[in-house]
Formats: C-alpha cells, structure tokens, sequence
C-alpha cells in the first residue's frame, strides 16, 4: 500500500477517519473491489449496482468509515450539502416541508441543515448569507427577504424557494386559487354572504397572494368580504383578532393560516360564542392537528410535503446542472371539510 498522508486520503476521498486509521483502501479489500468504486458508493449514491453499493456500505459501517463532506469539499468545491431557511420553527406548516426536502436530499446523497428566521427579515437574510458559504445550493420555505435579497442570493448559489414566486429563481408555489374556489363555494352555498377574512404577516408574499385571490372569489360569488388587520402567524395572533372578527358581523371567518384559525376558535368559545352556530372557520395549509379542535378545523390543504420534495429535487438538479431552468411549479390545493363550517346564523 502506498504512503500516503490521512489529509490526501480525506481530500481525495472525502471520508474521514476512524479511531483505527482506516482507509477507503481498508473498505475497497474488504468489500472487494476498487477504491473507486466504493468512492462512487459512498460519495454519489445510485452510481454503482445496488448490490454492490450495499455491500460497500456494511464494509464502511464494520469498519466505522464515514463520508465527510469537508473533506470531499476541498477537491470538488461542493459539500454535499444543502440548507434549508425557514421561517418559524416552531410553526407545523414547515413539518411536511421538511420533512420533503430531507427525503430528496437524502436520496440525492446530501445532507440537509436547517436554520430560522423567526419571522424577520433582516435576521433571515443575515443566516442565509451566512449558511451560503458552507452548503451547495439553499432553499427557502416561504422566505419574507425582499425580491432583490433573495435574486442576490441566488446570484452566488443555487437557490429554489417554496410558497413564494420571484422572477429568475426556481419556486415550488401551492395552487392556492383552486383551494380558495372550493372554500367560498362551500361557504356559499351554506348561506354565507358576508366573511371576514384574518391577513397574515405583510412581508408574506403568500398572505398576499391568498388576500387578493379571495377577495376576487368573493366579489365572483356575490360575498361581501371584510378585511381585517394583519396577525402574527400563530395561536397568539388569531387570538387577538377575536374582537375585531365578532364585530365585523361576518357569519364566517377565513384565517390566513391553521394556527391562526385554532387561536381564534379558542377565543371565541371563551368568550361564548359557537362554532360553527354561531360563526363559521375556516383555515389553511392542515397542518398536523387542525383536526384535534372542538370542533375539528375545515382547512385548505397545502401539499407542503410535496413541496419540500419538489423543491429540492429541482434544487439539486441546478446545483448539478447550472443551466435547468427557473420558474414555478403549481401543486395543487383542496378543501377538506369538518365541523368548523356550518349554515349561517340567522
């Protein structure tokens, strides 16, 4: 065996050391094939026969050999590894986002890192710039940046987005006006003709998008449409916009989100008033427990999972091929009905 330094094996190999000093020369006899090949299994997975690469990889595991991505990093310029920016945590709509993106990533062979915004732009802006220099490409789920930040953005990396269109930039957008149709229709034909409609945050682009979409529903379908103040995107929001829903006189309600819908049902059942007897909800996205309320939410589904994986599938095709288009994918929305909808009060 030739000698050869722990640092050129790294490079060149992009794995890193065990406490036993292994090698990919180690893994190659023991599986028994060439260094490249297990180099190929390990690095870039699907490019070896299955069987191989299954063998390859128990060889790595008996041997506790392990890819390193810094290492890879220092002959490649790549890391295999990809960021994903987020919003708010600690927000279930992201759940299903996430766990989209880390399954095409994983099949893809990179790793996925994750930070927050907690809803500020300058914040997000800062981590993303900060998480460019270490990954391969970024994506960004529902970002509140500017237009030009995130074209900025995509000017140094690959970058794709999700629930949000910009011009230039791969984005994953939900098809949000088939939900809304179905929404007003049920609303409608229950006998509702005035609802009250809860914004989002106003560096939302989707909270827009949503806002205009039903106010254009609701002018198709005769529905007089209050406009509300904007909330924060939570439970704590759709409680405080609780007053303001009861006295606008609308006979059903729709929360930009889930979570401000749920904050918002709870306020009003406090407060006495019946759902859907008295005032009908309606949320967006389902995320996980929109349908442990009393009574259980009616929502607009997102398909956030199928956004996640969408979006970064088309985020590893630019990271291995610069020149795949830009431009938007629709995923389609639908209404699930449940106990929160009801006939108007009269």
């Amino acid at each position: 065996m030739a000698d050869r330094s722990d640092a050129d094996e790294a490079a060149e190999d992009g794995v890193a050391r065990s406490t036993e000093n292994v090698t990919i020369y180690d893994v190659a006899k023991l599986a028994g094939v060439n260094p490249s090949t297990v180099s190929r299994a390990l690095n870039r997975p699907g490019r070896v026969n299955a069987v191989t690469e299954r063998r390859i990889r128990a060889a790595a595991e008996s041997l506790n050999y392990h890819v390193n991505p810094m290492a890879r990093a220092l002959p490649t310029g790549r890391t295999s590894i990809v960021g994903l920016v987020v919003s708010d945590i600690t927000n279930p709509v992201f759940f299903d986002v996430i766990r989209g993106a880390e399954a095409a990533a994983t099949r893809a062979g990179y790793t996925l890192v994750l930070t927050e915004s907690e809803e500020s732009d300058e914040r997000e802006y800062e981590r993303a710039q900060r998480m460019l220099r270490m990954v391969d490409g970024m994506l960004l789920a529902t970002p509140r940046m500017s237009d030009e930040q995130i074209t900025a953005l995509a000017a140094q990396k690959p970058v794709a987005i999700v629930n949000r269109l910009v011009d230039d930039v791969l984005s994953v957008v939900p098809d949000v006006q088939h939900g809304i149709a179905e929404a007003v229709r049920h609303l409608r034909t229950l006998g509702h003709t005035r609802i009250a409609y809860v914004p989002g945050p106003p560096l939302s682009w989707m909270a827009r998008r949503r806002g205009e979409l039903l106010a254009q529903r609701c002018e198709w379908a005769h529905i007089e449409l209050v406009a509300l103040d904007p909330v924060a995107p939570t439970v704590v929001g759709g409680r405080s916009a609780a007053v303001a829903v009861r006295d606008s006189g609308a006979t059903a309600v729709f929360a930009y989100n889930d979570l401000i819908a749920i904050g918002l049902m709870q306020e009003l059942v406090e407060t006495g008033i019946r759902i859907p007897a008295d005032i009908s909800v309606v949320g967006f996205d389902d995320i996980f427990g929109a349908d442990f309320t009393s009574p259980a939410l009616t929502t607009v589904k997102s398909p956030l999972r199928e956004g996640g994986d969408h979006a970064m599938g088309a985020l590893l095709a630019r990271v291995t091929d610069n020149d795949q288009p830009a431009g938007g994918f629709d995923l389609a929305t639908s209404l699930v009905v449940r106990g929160s909808t009801g006939p108007a009060a009269r």
